[in-house]
C-alpha cells in the first residue's frame, strides 16, 4: 500500500454493531402502536441500511402514506426510548470491531467515516455511547441523501476528504452497502455477520468472516489498484 490518503468508510448496523434486537423490538412496537401485525423477523432485518422512510414503505406497501408517517415517528420514538434505557448495550459492537477501528486510526495515510441508514441523531448518539468521538472524520447520515443504494453518502465522503474513489473502500453487510459502492466507484468489503446473507452481496470486491480478516482485503483492494 502506497503513502496516499485513503478512506475507509463503514456502515454501522449489521457492520460494526449488532443493534437487531432493538431494531426489532422497536419495529414490532411501532406496528403495535397502530394495531398492525408485526412483519416478521427476516422482513425487518432484510431493510436494515435503508432510509426508515424507504424501510417501513416496503414493509407497509399498502399502508396509506400517514400510516406509514406515524409509523416512522412510533418506530423513532420506540427505538430512542431503548437506547436510553440499554445505552451501549442497546448496539454492542461485533467482536473485534472496536480493535479494528483503533488499528485503522492509528495508520497516519487512512481516514475513516460513516455512511449509514441512521438519522444524525442516532448515529450521535451510539458515538457518544461507545466512546468514538474523533474517530470519524466524516459521517454520512440517512438524514442528508437519498436511502442507500444512491451513492450519494459516499460521493459526499469523498469530496469532504479530497480521497479519489480509487483509494476509498466501503465496508457493510447488505446488498444495498455494495450496491452502493459500485455505483460510487469504489471498492466493496461485504461481511459475513451482518443481515443479508453473503449471497446477496454479490457487488463487494471482497467478503470477510472476521475483523481480524479486514486489514488484508484492504490492502489487496488497494494494491489491484496500485
Amino acid at each position: 500500500m502506497s503513502d496516499r490518503l485513503r478512506l475507509v468508510l463503514f456502515d454501522v448496523d449489521g457492520t460494526l454493531v449488532d443493534s437487531q434486537a432493538s431494531i426489532l423490538t422497536a419495529m414490532g412496537d411501532a406496528f403495535a402502536a397502530l394495531t398492525l401485525p408485526a412483519p416478521p423477523r427476516d422482513a425487518v432485518l432484510g431493510i436494515v441500511g435503508l432510509s426508515l422512510d424507504e424501510g417501513i414503505a416496503r414493509l407497509a406497501p399498502e399502508a396509506a402514506q400517514a400510516t406509514r408517517d406515524r409509523l416512522v415517528a412510533a418506530y423513532k420514538e420506540a427505538f430512542h426510548a431503548n437506547r436510553l434505557m440499554m445505552g451501549a448495550g442497546s448496539a454492542p459492537f461485533y467482536p473485534g470491531a472496536r480493535a479494528a477501528l483503533d488499528a485503522l486510526a492509528q495508520v497516519p495515510e487512512i481516514l475513516l467515516g460513516v455512511a449509514t441508514g441512521k438519522s444524525r441523531r442516532g448515529l450521535d448518539a451510539l458515538i457518544e455511547a461507545h466512546g468514538l468521538q474523533g474517530c470519524f472524520v466524516t459521517c454520512q447520515v440517512a438524514d442528508h441523501h437519498p436511502s442507500k443504494p444512491h451513492p450519494s453518502m459516499v460521493l459526499t465522503a469523498l469530496a469532504e476528504t479530497g480521497v479519489a474513489a480509487a483509494d476509498a473502500v466501503l465496508i457493510g453487510d447488505t446488498s444495498f452497502d455494495m450496491d452502493m459502492a459500485a455505483a460510487a466507484g469504489v471498492g466493496g468489503i461485504g461481511v459475513s455477520w451482518g443481515y443479508h446473507p453473503v449471497s446477496a452481496l454479490g457487488a463487494a470486491r471482497r467478503v470477510i468472516d472476521s475483523f481480524d480478516d479486514l486489514h488484508p482485503a484492504l490492502e489487496q483492494i488497494w494494491d489491484d489498484k496500485t
